[in-house]
């Protein structure tokens, strides 16, 4: 992901949506695990909204083994993240790994600005009902390997605020 500006990617049409990640589907692999048709389209930054780990209903995630990420409203705040240009059938895939269907997220629309100032309106999604948590350790791990991939604009996608996080 050398270049972390907007592709020659054609935006969204009627057949596909642009989905920001912030999380764990800032891999590539990940992301690719139940929804092939994801492509790289640019990164980008969410205005007015925090990076925040936690655990659904307070309950530790038994694949995570800690804090899950998610975002709230922040004024003054900002969240980078990817965004990846989908088909939309893979819509259902995605909200099922977000566990949209059992509660845990729900899904938001929400506007974000690529590098170059373009504004673009994307899908993502926000946990509900959770209680703060330390980054479970896969994130911590997840966070070095993706430091470099925003390494042109300054920022970690998974910048971790918190100092109780080592």
């Amino acid at each position: 992901m050398a270049n972390s500006g907007c592709k020659d990617v054609p935006g969204p049409d009627e057949e596909s949506f642009l989905y920001f990640a912030y999380g764990s589907n800032l891999l590539t692999e990940r992301i690719h695990l139940r929804n092939p048709s994801a492509a790289f389209f640019c990164v980008a930054r969410l205005q007015d909204f925090k990076l925040d780990f936690g655990n659904s209903q307070g309950k530790t995630s038994q694949t995570w083994h800690g804090g899950i990420a998610t975002i709230f409203q922040s004024p003054g705040d900002e969240v980078w993240g990817v965004v990846w240009k989908m088909n939309k059938s893979n819509l259902n895939s995605l909200d099922e790994q977000e566990g949209v269907k059992s509660g845990m997220y729900v899904v938001i629309e929400v506007k974000v600005a690529t590098q170059e100032g373009r504004e673009i309106t994307c899908r993502s999604y926000l946990m509900t009902n959770y209680e703060s948590a330390p980054p479970s350790p896969q994130y911590k791990k997840m966070e070095k390997e993706t430091s470099h991939c925003l390494s042109e604009s300054g920022k970690t996608p998974l910048q971790v605020q918190d100092k109780n996080v080592g």
